[in-house]
């Protein structure tokens, strides 16, 4: 038997709207023609302001980590700086290895965040070409100030910044433009609330320019190709034509609910209930925040449990009492616990889920 709606807190995949999941049930439509272009070019401007671009979104069915990899294929040359704080910023690193990158990788403590002067350094005495990172780190809740790590990573003037955006996008401030991120990508299942499948990006000029010189960057995942397709309201491949169908009934809805700046305020309002609960409650039962204080993702919550208690033991628990939530992740699974306060969720539903949370923790 499922769930009600509104109580499942995975960070990701996240809930997804019943109104959302309706809209998968049209019926298909050729994928080569005028009903493709007229959805797609009806989801262009939407998509636009929600990447905060004049840049064309380019839609691919795969998940983040196949434009993960399409980053590293179109946007590296020879040698990358990858900043690692927790599994997806390891995961990008190890992607551009597997694609036969040279890697140098700027590590810092799970939970930490890497810092301007800390890349500055570490680009003073590198000679690479591009810059992997993570925006908001699902692993660890650590949210990386992106906008000031772009303007260091833009002092070099080759250096190429590719930005997984895949907990923040939709959630919190991510100005493609303003802060000209080379290549930003997200997936569909996390602050966007719809089903896992689909990958969306934008892609600098700068950028177009340096795939165009790598000839290996590959077929299925060349961002030259995907960013045509994207100009012209078409798509590379046979796309997952029902995930396009929710993805532009997700957009509508955003737009009815006040638009991107909107859905930013809700999470962040979803963010703090569970900053002023750890602070007010959950510091008396011992739970505390992994990241520091201003390093705190607004769409995740990864939070340290005291020695006496297992991370996996209190997610088990809360399914039981009929809500789902995340244990750690990698080195982190017994010792903390994970919240995905992002999508469609509301600040009373985050309000039960701590009530429940508090109940079973004490």
């Amino acid at each position: 038997m499922s769930s009600p709606y509104g109580q499942f807190f995975l960070p990701g995949p996240t809930e997804v709207h019943p109104e959302v999941l309706e809209a998968m049930t049209a019926p298909m439509i050729p994928h080569r023609g005028e009903a493709m272009s007229t959805l797609l070019e009806g989801m262009a401007k939407p998509l636009q302001h929600l990447f905060r671009t004049s840049r064309p979104v380019m839609i691919g069915s795969c998940s983040a980590t196949g434009y993960m990899e399409m980053a590293v294929r179109s946007g590296v040359q020879h040698r990358v700086l990858s900043l690692v704080g927790g599994a997806f910023g390891a995961r990008f690193a190890a992607l551009a290895g597997a694609c036969g990158r040279e890697v140098m990788r700027l590590e810092v403590p799970l939970g930490g965040t890497i810092e301007p002067d800390m890349l500055r350094d570490a680009l003073d005495r590198s000679e690479v070409d591009a810059v992997t990172m993570v925006h908001s780190e699902t692993s660890t809740g650590a949210l990386a100030p992106l906008e000031e790590l772009a303007q260091v990573v833009h002092e070099h003037e080759n250096v190429l910044l590719l930005v997984d955006a895949v907990t923040s996008l939709g959630g919190m401030p991510v100005e493609s433009d303003a802060w000209k991120l080379d290549f930003v990508l997200t997936g569909s299942q996390k602050a966007m609330a719809l089903p896992p499948g689909l990958a969306l990006g934008v892609v600098s000029e700068r950028m177009i320019e340096r795939a165009r010189t790598i000839p290996e960057r590959g077929g299925y995942l060349d961002v030259v190709a995907h960013h045509e397709a994207a100009v012209n309201q078409q798509p590379t491949n046979t796309p997952a034509i029902s995930l396009l169908f929710a993805l532009a009934r997700q957009l509508q809805r955003i737009d009815a609910a006040g638009g991107v700046e909107a859905r930013w305020e809700t999470h962040r309002t979803m963010f703090r209930r569970v900053h002023d609960w750890v602070a007010q409650k959950g510091s008396s039962l011992g739970v505390e925040f992994l990241p520091e204080a201003d390093r705190r993702s607004w769409t995740v919550s990864c939070l340290r449990l005291p020695e006496t208690l297992n991370g996996r033991t209190i997610a088990k628990q809360m399914a039981d009492a009929g809500w789902v939530i995340g244990s750690g992740y990698g080195d982190l699974k017994t010792s903390t616990i994970r919240l995905g306060h992002m999508g469609d969720h509301t600040v009373e539903q985050v309000d039960h889920l701590l009530d429940v949370l508090g109940e079973i923790l004490s």
